[in-house]
């Protein structure tokens, strides 16, 4: 099926000539999920009312899985970890050790007001961060994430190696992206990950794929990948919370 976000122009994501860098920071220790979306939320109030800078937070959760607007209570299989819901788009999906999810803290409306452009960017920002390591990820116009084929389970079988999830509020970005680098696999068999049941789809991971990637490797990837499709980064030290 062809996907029309492949067309889009993405040129002007990045900030006007001169703009603020984008803050980067990395969290060395596991956060948890209310306390990271609490965070968060702030910032990004912060943001909109013009007194913080547009923020890019990595870290890695405990295991937990997250239940967006769309989702359905049929899709948890099994009550192996707790379950939060959240105000992000798409539906149930799981986080833990060994993913590193990107909480995206932008200023759409300074950047561009276009919410499917955003998620385009969003895709095109993993799709790059896999081209470092010799993964081809693909857009799917019927399936939110970025997908990698897989001939060696079978005709027309593929795996997500990455989700996407986002939410606005005054057009600043909230929740983002996250990226199977060496997660346990078997702990998405509690749930039908984002609602797709289809048996030909499954849920891979960098280190499943063959590919022996840190997550520190992982993560210098990323901002190189960012600062091309958004623009400049500036490092802060690794912490825990964010402010």
């Amino acid at each position: 099926m062809v996907n029309t976000r492949e067309t889009i122009d993405l040129t002007r994501f990045a900030p006007a000539f001169g703009g603020t860098e984008v803050e980067w920071r990395i969290s060395d220790s596991p956060v948890g999920y209310v306390e990271a979306v609490e965070a968060m939320e702030s910032r990004a109030a912060a943001i909109a009312a013009g007194e913080a800078g547009e923020l890019v937070w990595l870290l890695e959760h405990p295991p937990l899985y997250t239940s967006g607007t769309s989702g359905k209570a049929a899709d948890l299989l099994e009550a192996r970890f707790p379950l939060f819901a959240t105000g992000r788009g798409g539906q149930i999906t799981y986080h833990g050790p060994g993913q590193r999810v990107a909480y995206v803290m932008l200023d759409l409306k300074k950047r561009r007001p276009d919410v499917r452009a955003y998620v385009a960017a969003l895709e095109e920002w993993i799709i790059r961060t896999l081209a470092a390591f010799n993964v081809r990820g693909e857009r799917r116009e019927d399936r939110v994430g970025v997908w990698v084929k897989r001939p060696d389970k079978g005709q027309d079988c593929e795996d997500k190696i990455a989700a996407i999830g986002v939410r606005l509020k005054h057009w600043v970005s909230l929740h983002g992206i996250a990226i199977n680098v060496e997660p346990d696999l078997t702990h998405f068999s509690a749930i039908v990950p984002c609602g797709v049941a289809d048996p030909r789809y499954g849920v891979t991971s960098l280190i499943d794929l063959g590919h022996l990637v840190s997550m520190a490797e992982a993560d210098i990837a990323l901002r190189g990948a960012f600062e091309e499709v958004f623009g400049s980064a500036t490092a802060r030290i690794s912490e825990t919370t964010v402010a």
